[in-house]
This record gives C-alpha cells, structure tokens and sequence, in this order.
C-alpha cells in the first residue's frame, strides 16, 4: 500500500467514526432535538444566574453554574470594571454538589454603582450591575414573591415576561423569595436552573434575599425540630427527610449570597443556619428561618385532632427557637445605619385559611401555620414589634394583610403574605361570619377575628381566588390568585404600604389596580400601638432622629426601641411602673432612669447630648 492510499484510507476511517459520534449524540440528546438545542444543551456548561447581597461594605456573591461536564475546570473568575477595565478581584472553586461558585469582597465601596462578571475558562462570561447603597432614598422598594412551580399544570412554566417587565421598570431596590423556589423533591438542582433561568434577568442587577422552605428540601411541610433526621417525608414527628448533602447543598445555593449568620452554630446533622439580619437603602431586614427549629405535631401533640385547638398549647412546643428570638433581642436595638425595620420569614404568625383545596372542604386548622404553638407564636410577636417592625412572607398560597394582636387586638404588627406566584393549591379565607369592628364598605371578610389557634388578628385584605375549586384547569393564573406584592418603605413619612397584584397585569397602564382591597398603607409606629396604656414624660431632643429605647427600670428587658422621626417623642408602655430611657447611639448617647408611666403624662423632659 502506498503512502496516498493510506491516506484515503485513514480520512475515510476517521470521517466514519465522526459520523458514528455525531449519530451517538443526536440518539442520546433525543431523537426529535434539532442542531439547535443540540448546541444548547453543549452550551449549558457555563453560568446559569448569579445572587448577591451587599451588606456593611461587604459583597458576598453566588454564581449558579450549569453541571461541569468532562475535563472542564473547576474555577471561576470574578471581576469588576474599574475605569473602564475588568480587574480579577478574587478566584473561587465551583462546589459540588449543585456547581455553585462563591465570592465575598471586603471593605466593598456602596457608595457606587459596579458592573461585575464572572468569568468562566476565560471566555464565558455572566454580567450583571452591583447597585449603589440606595440609602438617599425617600422610597425603598421591594418585589416579594413565594411559591414559584415550574410544572405547566400548576400555571408556573416560565418565562414569567408578565412579573419580569413589570420589575424592569419598577426598578426594586431589593427582591425577596420568601420559599419553595422549587417544587421538585428530588431534584432541587435540576429546579433551581430552572428558577434561575426565569428570574436571573432582574436577581443580577438587584441585591436578593432568598430562603428555601419545606419543598426546597424536599417535603411536603417542614418542621425542622433542630435538624434532627425524620424516618417520614411529611415531616410530622419533625425534622429533615432528605440527605443532609442533599439539603446542604440547597442552602448553599440558596443562601450563601445572605450576610453572615448571626450565630453560625451548626444544628443537628451539622446543617447550617442562616437567620441574620440585612441593612441596605436605610433599612433593616432580620431574615428568619421560622421552620428550622419549630417542633414537629406529632412529638408534642398528644392527639391526632382538637376539638379545641386551646388545648394544642403545650409545654414544650417551640416554634422560632430561643437561638432566633435572642438574634432578635439583640437586632432590636441595632439601629446602625438603619430608620425602619421589617422582619422576612417564610409564612406568618396566624392562621388565615378556612377552606383548602377545595371550597367543599373545610379546614379548621393548620399546624404548618405559624399560628402554632400558640405561645411560641405570642413570644415571636413580643419581640418583632419592640422594633415596631412590619413583616412580609409567602408560603400560604394567600395574599394577605392582617394586622396581629397578643394582649388585644392590634396591638402587635401587620403582616403581608404575598400569593403564590404560580397557585395550583388554592386556599380561601371565608369566615362564617363578619369580624369585629368591621369596616364599612370593606369586604364582609375583614374585620378583627380569632383564628384557628384563638390568636387575635385583624383581617384587612385578602386576595381569594374565584375559582370554584382545584377541578378547574384553564386559566391557570388569572383566576387563581397567583400574583406578588411590592412593598414600599416611605422613610420620610415612616410609613409602610403594601400591594398585592395579580398576574399579567401591567402595573404601569393607566386602569392597572392591584387585587381588591390593597394598597394598604399604615404608620411605623402601628407596629406596636399601645390603645390602652401608659405614658413616659415627652422627650424634646436636641439633635432629629435619634434612637429612642425604653427598657424596664429593674429587669432591664427592652420594652421597645425606635429611630423617631424629628425631635419630639412621646413613648407608651403597656404597664405602669418605672423605666429607663436611652436616647442616642454608641458614645453619643444618654440615660433617664426611673421615669414613671402615668395613665396622662404631661411632664417635657429637654435632652442636651
């Protein structure tokens, strides 16, 4: 054989064998996938979405990488521009499981708007705008959302264009996913790609608070009881069904981003936490993890069901975890930085569904609410609203308003559990009769009520869905109740509104409205409204805006503490006795001690730092 007929022989050879490979990637892609998808599939070794938090001139950034494939690197590139210039500020390894890649930068400047991109074998690229601290700002803006489901029957499959343009414009300061950004309870990976790729358009420019909940790790509902391990899925004796890796890596891709944990202790099964606080654009978020250490039904309940749901109250059942209500002792009187304060958890302290799935079925309660334990739920509330702090959460499906109560009714703070972005298991607030101290002209719904645990709640706004019931499969969001809510923090006036909207509606039209009954709008200072009470002296400050903490004369407990609004204020308790008053920050700060709470107090006290 001569030299030119080893040649022919060898290129016939090889191009059988491209061939032969080009065949065995079409047949293992599917056979109906074109050329197209083909290249998308082989693209998809690069980064999905990136997640990031600026938090007292730190950035802390994760970026969420489809799966490395073959021999490719385990390393990825962060860069910022700077005059014009990418600068490699930091290299970090991917880790496994879920291809995540974290970055964290000290002594970050917030006082300029940074474009960032990670850089992937040096020629794939994610870019995205590290904002500016927006703490000039009269308005701070957050879009909430919860419950987002992938599945078509569940009216989630993205894109989610409606929700996405609607932020393009609206511009939020910061986002917040309050739980169950994955429905799979196999494949969090696989689901949270899918997350990524609907919502990565406005997380990369926007700093983004995230916190999994039960079906991010994989159960129908979750109580955690500390992190112990759970022998069955429904989580009902308490504690976690799937690998810890499994739920390991669910918290890393969720929650890296956040800043650093107030107490890092790990739990049982060496799972993490991440409850901390958030301070950005003059406010102060506390992110809580209100599943992670409640107690599980069936490891205190004695029955399997209540006829008096009093009786559920029991000795021993633990819903925040003393670990969560000492973080949030000691974030109440944290004013750094800080002139409003709002509490981020995964569902809210009442129970508000009557009726679910369908309205033929009748719930009478939901020990998955944080409506239970009863006293768990009155201690959370105790301390939320020393800060005079709003809160805002998801998970039930149903957008709502209520105004909470411990001693009385209105007494704690207003709560807004934002829809289900994509709402295939509908629920329903439908009293048997109007609350108390109704509204006139307001939905016969709302009013002051007990709800299923006898816990005080006011009910202002409810976003129930007008389908019948779970049987009807069209219109899959319109109807359902899916929506989100945008929640302004209007510093200059302190005060707070919630709004509620629906899907596919265009919030910028000019007859667009949010769901019935929203906006609603109310004072910082109703967090904690005293009707009935006691008075401290009037203090006239000196210097404007100045913290304000009121602690018990003997005890020292703090009663409340709040940055007020100018120069004059005038503090309430709920008991008559003596107390302390601290007026100012850090060096700059003075006491009053053994002032008296009177019924009528006109005594004016002048501070002179």
């Amino acid at each position: 054989m001569n030299f030119l007929q080893k040649v022919v022989r060898y290129k016939v050879n090889f191009c059988m064998m491209y061939v032969l490979i080009l065949s065995l990637i079409f047949f293992s892609l599917g056979h109906a996938q074109s050329p197209t998808e083909i290249d998308k599939e082989l693209e998809k070794n690069k980064i999905c979405f990136a997640l990031y938090t600026v938090h007292e001139q730190t950035l802390k950034l994760t970026a969420q990488f489809y799966p490395v494939r073959s021999y490719d690197p385990f390393e990825a590139t962060l860069q910022i521009k700077n005059n014009g210039q990418w600068e490699t500020v930091q290299q970090s390894r991917i880790q496994y499981p879920g291809y995540t890649a974290h970055f964290r930068i000290e002594n970050w400047d917030d006082t300029k708007e940074k474009e960032y991109r990670v850089v992937y074998k040096k020629n794939k690229f994610y870019k995205g705008i590290v904002r500016k601290n927006p703490k000039d700002k009269d308005e701070i803006l957050m879009a909430a959302f919860s419950c987002w489901s992938i599945y078509k029957r569940h009216g989630g499959q993205g894109p989610a264009d409606d929700i996405i343009n609607n932020l393009k414009k609206l511009q939020p300061d910061v986002l917040f996913f309050s739980g169950d950004q994955s429905y799979d309870h196999s494949d969090h990976y696989g689901y949270w790609l899918k997350f990524g790729e609907v919502f990565g358009e406005i997380i990369r420019n926007t700093p983004t608070i995230v916190i999994p909940d039960d079906h991010d790790v994989g159960q129908g509902n979750l109580w955690g009881n500390g992190g112990i391990p759970t022998k069955n899925r429904d989580g009902n004796y308490g504690g976690y069904y799937m690998p810890v890796n499994y739920i390991k890596e669910v918290e890393r891709a969720q929650t890296s981003h956040l800043p650093d944990p107030y107490d890092p202790t790990p739990i049982a099964q060496g799972i993490g936490v991440y409850y901390t606080d958030y301070k950005w654009g003059g406010m102060s978020f506390a992110i809580l993890e209100d599943r992670k250490f409640k107690s599980g039904p069936k490891s205190v309940l004695s029955k399997q069901r209540y006829t008096d749901t009093h009786a559920m109250d029991v000795a021993g059942a633990t819903l925040l975890g003393e670990r969560q209500l000492d973080f949030l002792e000691a974030w109440t009187t944290d004013w750094k930085d800080a002139e409003m304060k709002a509490v981020l958890s995964q569902t809210i302290f009442a129970n508000v569904t009557t009726h679910s799935p369908t309205l033929a079925k009748k719930q009478r309660y939901s020990v998955d609410s944080n409506g239970w334990p009863q006293a768990g739920r009155n201690k959370a509330l105790s301390v939320i609203r020393k800060s005079f702090s709003c809160m805002i959460a998801g998970d039930q499906h149903l957008g709502s308003v209520l105004h909470h109560g411990i001693e009385d009714w209105n007494n704690a703070g207003y709560s807004f559990a934002v829809p289900a972005a994509s709402n295939f298991w509908m629920r329903w607030w439908k009293p048997d009769v109007p609350g108390k101290n109704h509204v006139k002209g307001m939905p016969d719904y709302t009013g002051e009520y007990l709800d299923a645990f006898h816990n005080k709640m006011t009910v202002l706004a409810i976003a129930n869905p007008t389908h019948k019931d779970n049987t009807e499969k069209e219109n899959l969001l319109n109807g359902r109740a899916s929506g989100y809510g945008i929640i302004r923090f209007h510093k200059n006036k302190r005060q707070i509104t919630y709004e509620c909207w629906p899907r596919n509606v265009d919030m910028f039209a000019p007859d667009a409205k949010p769901y019935h009954g929203w906006p609603v709008t109310f004072e910082q200072t109703d967090n904690f409204r005293i009707a009935q009470g006691y008075e401290l002296p009037i203090l006239s400050i000196a210097k404007e805006n100045q913290v304000v903490t009121v602690k018990n004369q003997y005890t020292k407990e703090v009663i409340s503490s709040l940055r007020i609004r100018g120069n004059q204020y005038q503090p309430k308790v709920l008991h008559p006795g003596h107390y302390t008053v601290e007026i100012g920050e850090g060096a700059h700060q003075t006491s009053l001690y053994n002032l008296e709470a009177t019924t009528k107090n006109n005594k004016k006290i002048n501070i002179v730092f």
